[in-house]
């Protein structure tokens, strides 16, 4: 028994005096900074997939709710709003997938721009700073970018010209007679009477829908007119998601 128990205590005593397995040569550097960069482009990818999977499904409900209020004068105006806010929804999900795809992307550029591009190009002002702050990173993860600047992101670069579209469409529903119910001859309404009794959903007036509608437009035009932040990767090219 007492044998056992020395043999366990002089192995654990080997597992204690014995180095960490970590690259010692250039080459082994070398090798282990290539496969960490293979893993971090896949999780970048894998990212970047989800991102565009959520602008596919917003493409399609865009297009299936206009091919739905617009082909017959049966369906109602609502559902352009109700169009409005799923997109909304998708574009808050897309936000929270961007963050995440933002810590990759960031830590591959960095070993692009200060790695693999000195080997090919070396410049004399570059330093390795660039090692502790991915290394930082992997340590501690964080979001670099702010929820709300990440919907601005992808509201400035895709989900603007959806809403526009639908904002168009609702205009052309509730402001032409023959996309109505009830059509009438005319191509285009004769008075904005006209068009607030038809812009009013259920017991909310149409004057209100209206008034909701342009507000909400508004918001969405000030902050998609908002600065950029340039810094971080963002502060080298112009080639960004």
């Amino acid at each position: 028994m007492k044998m056992e128990q020395d043999r366990t205590l002089s192995a654990r005593e080997g597992e204690g005096a014995r180095p960490l397995l970590l690259p010692r040569t250039p080459i082994e550097v070398t090798n282990a900074l290539c496969h960490y960069y293979r893993g971090e482009l896949g999780r970048m990818t894998s990212w970047r997939d989800r991102i565009d999977r959520t602008s596919n499904w917003a493409i399609t409900v865009v297009a299936a709710l206009l091919s739905v209020s617009l082909s017959t004068p049966t369906s109602h105006h609502g559902v352009l709003l109700f169009g409005m806010m799923l997109v909304t929804l998708l574009l808050m999900i897309e936000a929270r997938r961007y963050r995440f795809f933002d810590i990759y992307r960031a830590r591959v550029r960095q070993i692009e721009r200060c790695y693999f591009a000195e080997i090919l190009a070396p410049e004399a002002e570059a330093g390795g700073e660039w090692a502790v702050v991915v290394a930082s990173s992997l340590r501690k993860p964080r979001f670099l970018l702010s929820y709300q600047e990440a919907m601005h992101r992808r509201l400035k670069r895709n989900y603007g010209w959806m809403y526009f579209i639908l904002l168009l469409a609702w205009c052309l529903k509730i402001s032409t007679p023959k996309l109505q119910t009830e059509g009438m001859p005319a191509l285009q309404a004769q008075s904005w009477t006209y068009v607030i009794d038809n812009a009013a959903l259920g017991p909310v007036p149409g004057l209100a829908v209206i008034a909701i509608v342009i507000a909400f437009y508004l918001g969405m035009l000030g902050f998609a007119l908002r600065r950029d932040r340039d810094e971080g990767e963002f502060g080298h090219g112009e080639a960004h998601v």
